[in-house]
């Protein structure tokens, strides 16, 4: 069995998914801190200051040794408190468009690249230009006089 898992993790395909889930990860976190940082920010201003992340609906009682704000999402959220946090919601269903965005950009600039070589390639095996009517005629002439001489 030891022997299979080896052969299994030696496949190239396993090592390029794994390569992938890492990069997606961090790719998961820079996206993230764009969404959080710079394009929420941006948003919460043209509409005059909504902030996303403030807005959620208390479905239950806040203990009595809570002592933060009863309006900071995070610190009731860590206190147990059931929450409706649809303004979280909306900041990770932009971060999700985002990232699809970016993906989706990504994949077609390689597949357009890969059209390109695709199409350079079959230019450069092309057979050459048939040779002009008077360049074959003056061709068999001279293996013709080549023959009698």
């Amino acid at each position: 069995m030891l022997k299979e898992f080896r052969t299994f993790i030696a496949r190239g395909n396993v090592l390029d998914l794994a390569v992938g889930v890492i990069i997606g990860a961090a790719f998961g976190t820079i996206t993230k801190s764009l969404t959080d940082d710079i394009i929420m920010p941006v948003v919460g201003w043209v509409f005059g200051g909504f902030d996303f992340s403030s807005y959620f609906i208390r479905l239950g009682p806040i203990p009595e040794t809570y002592s933060a704000s009863p309006n900071n999402y995070a610190a009731l959220k860590e206190a147990g408190v059931p929450l409706f946090g649809y303004g979280e919601f909306v900041t990770v269903v932009i971060n999700f468009l985002i990232l699809a965005f970016i993906v989706f950009l990504l994949v077609r600039s390689v597949n357009r690249m890969l059209a390109s070589m695709e199409k350079q390639k079959a230019e450069g095996t092309a057979p050459p230009a048939a040779d002009p009517a008077d360049v074959v005629l003056l061709r068999e002439i001279r293996d013709e006089l080549r023959k009698k001489g």
